[in-house]
């Protein structure tokens, strides 16, 4: 089993996303078999959308793990905050989001929310290889 973890450091998120991604496409591309390319664009996206939130919604820092299973990619993402991402209705006036966890919901197997040992929680997405 292929795994990966990066700590995100709090600098401006938008650095700190792009990092996220550069690092999980390197982690990807060491995959054997390798992932398609549709499966692969998947993952960073969700990546980029998760890492994004924590960094926004979960205190400033967060890490990033990457697991490859057989059939899936796990993207794990830890940040400090205890508050679940929620559903909630989209802006379609572009203020105030709303779109990324339905995404990431739509496009994952399976998503769940974990409370931390020590504080904060652990945002999950199984997504197809």
């Amino acid at each position: 089993m292929d795994t990966m973890s990066v700590t995100v450091a709090p600098a401006r998120s938008a650095t700190s996303a792009a990092s996220a991604r550069a690092s999980t496409r390197d982690f990807l591309a060491g995959l054997e078999p390798p992932i398609r390319a549709e499966a692969a664009d998947t993952v960073l996206l969700v990546v980029s959308e998760l890492v994004t939130n924590a960094l926004r919604h979960g205190g400033g820092t967060c890490t990033l793990d990457l697991t490859a299973h057989p059939d899936t990619i796990e993207v794990a993402v830890h940040d400090s905050s205890p508050q679940a991402p929620r559903m909630r209705t989209p802006d379609l006036s572009g203020r105030t989001g709303g779109f990324g966890w339905p995404m990431v919901n739509r496009l994952a197997r399976t998503t769940s929310v974990t409370p931390g040992p020590s504080g904060g929680k652990t945002v999950r997405a199984l997504l197809p290889r």
